[in-house]
């Protein structure tokens, strides 16, 4: 690896902006890469260092550059829940519909780890498909009820979703609903808000 680049990795890792500096000025790649493909970008947006993140997308770092795990720097905020760094990666334009290993969009992990500020903050700020489906066959709002612990985060967030357009009716690969799920664990609170919202969507389906 040139050297240049491994001190640009390194640099972005700590969130050293001087050093990112000075091994962009002597010719490091802003896209390299680690022996995991991580790029600066990633590795900066993986340890939440807001400010080299945005040095980096000021040199032209691109925010859908995939790693080994095909994580990419866009998709990790929705795992840190850091509202800074997606806000410094969105006048980079990353692909929205890129999906983590797991066929996910990063407002499902962020749905999935209680992160309510970054929920609200991509809902408002982006055009993320509430609707997108992963591999395990769940929505952002199946697996805030399904992975979540039904507490007031989660409470708020499926409250933001639904109000956000989510169907409540949209079941899994099972044909089990949110609703159902939430009954199931217990999650009255939520319950609640899923109940009031299928019968809001039944009604408006059978006009």
């Amino acid at each position: 690896m040139d050297p240049n680049d491994q001190l640009l990795l390194t640099a972005a890792d700590r969130g050293d902006t001087s050093a990112i500096r000075a091994a962009l000025d002597t010719g490091a790649h802003v896209d390299c890469r680690d022996a995991e493909l991580r790029s600066p970008l990633l590795l900066a947006a993986r340890a939440d260092r807001v400010d080299a993140a945005a040095l980096l997308v000021e040199a032209g770092a691109d925010p859908d550059a995939r790693d080994s795990r095909a994580d990419t720097p866009w998709l990790v905020t929705g795992v840190t829940g850091s509202v800074g760094m997606m806000r410094v990666l969105l006048p980079a334009g990353p692909d929205l519909t890129l999906t983590n290993r797991f066929g996910g969009t990063s407002l499902i992990p962020a749905a999935e780890r209680g992160h309510v500020a970054y929920v609200r903050a991509v809902l408002r700020e982006t055009d993320v498909d509430v609707h997108h489906v992963n591999r395990l066959g769940w929505t952002a709002l199946l697996e805030a009820v399904i992975l979540g612990d039904g507490g007031r985060a989660h409470e708020e967030i499926v409250e933001l979703l639904i109000t956000a357009g989510a169907d409540p009716l949209l079941a899994d690969h099972d044909g089990t609903t949110p609703l159902e799920h939430a009954r199931r664990r217990g999650f009255a609170g939520i319950a609640g808000l899923l109940a009031a919202a299928s019968a809001r969507a039944g009604d408006e389906t059978s006009r």
